[in-house]
């Protein structure tokens, strides 16, 4: 079998002991393409130029829906040989499939609804181990900026959140909700219906029961995902070129997906777009001075070179979206440890964080010894059987997405430090690996880069 089937096919249910610790396994949490739909990249990323309608018509495509800063269109067509017309143009630098891209699919334990917990109850004593980690048990928040409340009186930080949502109604975040947007097709309301966007505002800016690594940072939600399915590329693309003109100052990405450039799936010609949007995206983000944070992946896989990433399987594979200029985040445990599930890869990965996983008795090969405590707990909504949210609660989860938004939040405090558009997002990305703790071998290291993130070392570096 194919590596990419094998990473698809969710067959790291075997590396991870059961097909049961994902919701779906994993065959949800990678790009694939969709019939019909491609992205067409024009030369110039500033705007369209004049004559693209024309040459997406003579190629027998349909306009449906424009980016116009990022210089690319959303083409659809029943021409089967639409590429190959449209790439003719002198217009197009490049055209492709469009891919789809699903959120990063978690490792799931207990929920518990807010009615459950008893008065007085320290739901983060006794559960947000990973929260305390980061903030040397709220050290960090006796610090000027460590709570997310800008030195500056005024100033909200503000991280963005591309998900599935937030629970804008959960006790724990309402008062720290900035408002959001929905580009979902059918779907106006930036409401979460899966958890996994409300779990990740969580571990950003929770205060209540349960608290985030900054909690009187605000979050945002830039909802890509409804309640089942995947995000087409050009849509996450306009959340974070929509999030950077919104002046937000971070945005999180734990999304669940590759670019294969492979046969005999498709050709690496036609898939290059897909890559070339997201970087001129993320790219649009940091010019505006957005912190751009992501995932590195659940997929226990070496990201180095996409040689690695393919296995036996021809051509190369990707992660995606990806770019140096982001801040790439891996997943460690309460132990300091790697997270079994975590990819990991020289020049891939920026720092660590924690993320949760299973426990040290746990045995990946045949599920034995699970351990829920050491998964990461945070705020989720509760559903009724048609994903209408009916209450708020608590769920615990693992993955590079529960790593990612504790980093984001860091960033988050350090930008409440220093004042709102005060630093680039370089200065910010360099702060967060300077004071990172190192956690395996002396200096950089393929498993946690930099090292693990330290909001403490963050707020004291200078």
């Amino acid at each position: 079998m194919s590596t990419k089937k094998k990473l698809y096919a969710g067959t790291l249910a075997v590396l991870l002991g059961a097909a049961t610790i994902f919701n779906a396994g994993i065959a949800k949490g990678e790009a694939e393409t969709a019939d019909n739909k491609y992205l067409v990249i024009f030369k110039d990323q500033q705007g369209l130029p004049s004559g693209y309608a024309d040459a997406i018509k003579k190629a027998g495509g349909q306009v449906e829906d424009k980016l116009d800063k990022l210089g690319a269109v959303e083409v659809t067509s029943t021409n089967a040989n639409f590429l190959k017309e449209v790439k003719k143009s002198a217009l197009v630098l490049e055209a492709g499939v469009e891919n789809i891209v699903y959120p990063e699919q978690t490792i799931e334990g207990e929920t518990v609804e807010v009615e459950d917990l008893s008065e007085g109850a320290d739901f983060y004593n006794q559960y947000m181990w990973d929260i305390k980690q980061v903030t040397n048990n709220g050290e960090s928040w006796t610090l000027p900026g460590g709570t997310g409340k800008s030195v500056v009186e005024g100033e909200d930080i503000v991280v963005g959140v591309i998900d599935t949502g937030i629970d804008y109604n959960h006790p724990d975040l309402k008062d720290n909700y900035a408002g959001g947007k929905s580009f979902v097709p059918g779907y106006s309301d930036p409401i979460d219906q899966n958890s996994h966007g409300t779990h990740v505002a969580g571990s950003i800016a929770a205060k209540g029961s349960a608290l985030g690594v900054g909690p009187d940072l605000k979050v945002a939600s830039y909802r890509v995902f409804g309640p089942t399915g995947g995000a087409e590329t050009s849509h996450i693309a306009d959340a974070l070129m929509t999030a950077a003109d919104d002046n937000v100052d971070v945005v999180n990405m734990s999304l669940g997906g590759y670019d294969w450039f492979q046969n005999p799936d498709y050709a690496t010609k036609d898939i290059v777009a897909d890559v070339h949007l997201f970087n001129r995206a993320i790219q649009y983000a940091i010019q505006k001075g957005v912190t751009v944070v992501g995932s590195a992946g659940n997929n226990a896989v070496d990201l180095s070179s996409p040689g690695k990433l393919s296995g036996d399987d021809t051509g190369a594979t990707h992660r995606s979206p990806s770019s140096q200029t982001m801040i790439r985040v891996s997943a460690g445990g309460a132990l300091k440890n790697l997270a079994f599930y975590s990819n990991y890869g020289v020049g891939k990965i920026d720092v660590m964080a924690p993320g949760g996983d299973l426990g040290p008795n746990y045995d990946p090969s045949t599920g034995a010894g699970r351990d829920n405590s050491y998964l990461a707990f945070s705020t989720v909504p509760l559903f009724d059987a048609n994903k209408n949210v009916i209450g708020h609660g608590y769920g615990a989860k693992g993955g590079t997405s529960m790593a990612a938004p504790k980093t984001a939040a860091l960033a988050g405090v350090i930008i409440a430090k220093h004042g709102k558009d005060k630093l680039t997002p370089a200065q910010v990305k360099a702060i967060i690996q300077n004071s990172a703790e190192d956690v395996f071998k002396p200096g950089y290291d393929a498993e946690s880069g930099h090292g693990l993130i330290n909001a403490v070392n963050a707020l004291n570096n200078n």
